[in-house]
């Protein structure tokens, strides 16, 4: 398949038909990552925003990944491996769109990957904690030592910040003292490094100053940064009306946020805070997200996000407000009614409170609305 520079698809031959079950109909101009759905085998996402293959493509260096699952039209997961090539500038004219690179996807394992190409260690944080290279997975839960994933996840949590040996030790071993703890962590950032580097990473990302350590933020991509360039981004395109590009900026952040920042470890006092900070911003552009929708008068994709929000964030009051609103301008007061009183369970059983006077009154004046938009019933219309 041909790729342009927005990651949309420009060609699709009969090879990638047979392989993935979609006709080049079925395909061309849609995106990249919204067809093939792709993860690495160890669980990694492969096709996520800010795709590390796009990135090669525009420094105009090859990607491949050599094992790698992508989703069938059937729905299920086929075993795959990709390898590219960037089409020269004087050659892209071939193609309609302004290919920038090829895509084969091919039978699992044929891919290479190029050992010339540098690829940052693409760290991700939002739900499951794992970590690709050049197209790669990094089986993290498989190492044999556990306290390494534990200081990345540290050096992670604090991106480009030096942590002074003395914190780690105490972190990592509480009941050690400071001088067999120190032998212990010398051996832990040795292990760490070293399967970096096994795992394909060209550069030292893990950096050592004077007594503290750090993880580079130039030698590492991390979800979270990204995450957040959207969602800024996105909120100055809304202030300047330009609700499209802030829609796709907002629709990208979400597929960033798989779930909470190290939600593998939800009792980590480390990365609380921070854990903390991220669910703000998250439920800040959600509820942009579905602002927008409603402004471009999509009010299905609207209620969604409020539905989304709501299911794990009950008390979220504002959410339930705007949904019922949306419902209600759709003119579905039936769900509007049912919405409402299933929310109004939860949140008395589960939480012990009762709806706020605002919301009562919002509610009580969407169904007067209702009676009033409803047309009276005629004789063939009764029951009886």
């Amino acid at each position: 398949m041909a790729i342009d520079e927005n990651m949309h698809i420009v060609g699709w031959n009969s090879g990638a038909e047979g392989l993935l079950g979609y006709s080049p109909s079925e395909v061309i101009g849609s995106g990249c990552g919204e067809v093939l759905q792709g993860v690495h085998s160890s669980g990694e996402p492969l096709c996520s925003v800010e795709c590390e293959g796009m990135s090669c493509f525009l420094r105009g260096e090859t990607w491949s990944a050599q094992s790698c699952r992508l989703r069938h039209k059937n729905g299920e997961m086929v075993a795959a491996a990709i390898s590219t090539l960037v089409i020269p500038a004087d050659a892209k004219h071939r193609f309609d769109g302004d290919a920038v690179a090829v895509a084969f996807l091919h039978d699992s394992g044929l891919a290479r990957r190029d050992p010339h190409v540098s690829t940052p260690l693409r760290i991700y944080t939002l739900g499951r904690f794992c970590l690709t290279v050049g197209g790669e997975g990094l089986a993290v839960d498989k190492w044999k030592r556990k306290k390494a994933v534990m200081l990345l996840k540290c050096l992670v949590a604090r991106l480009g910040r030096p942590i002074h040996r003395e914190r780690l030790i105490e972190y990592l071993w509480p009941d050690t003292n400071m001088r067999s703890g120190w032998e212990r962590l010398k051996v832990v950032i040795c292990f760490l490094r070293k399967q970096l580097r096994a795992g394909g990473l060209s550069e030292e990302a893990v950096e050592t100053t004077d007594k503290s350590y750090l993880l580079r933020r130039d030698a590492v991509w991390v979800d979270t940064e990204a995450f957040e360039k959207l969602a800024f981004e996105g909120r100055e395109l809304e202030k300047k009306g330009k609700i499209t590009e802030a829609l796709t900026h907002f629709e990208n952040a979400k597929s960033l946020y798989r779930g909470d920042f190290m939600e593998g470890d939800p009792y980590e006092d480390w990365w609380a805070e921070e854990r903390e900070r991220l669910c703000e911003m998250y439920l800040e552009m959600m509820d942009s997200l579905a602002r927008c929708y409603a402004e471009q008068g999509n009010l299905v994709d609207a209620t969604q996000v409020c539905r989304t929000v709501l299911f794990r964030e009950p008390c979220r009051e504002s959410f339930l407000q705007n949904l019922i609103r949306y419902l209600a301008r759709l003119g579905r007061y039936d769900l509007m009614e049912a919405q409402f009183e299933k929310w109004r369970h939860v949140l008395t059983k589960d939480f012990g409170m009762e709806p706020t006077p605002e919301t009562l009154r919002l509610y009580q004046e969407l169904l007067v609305n209702s009676k009033k938009t409803q047309p009276e019933a005629s004789p063939t219309d009764l029951p009886f």
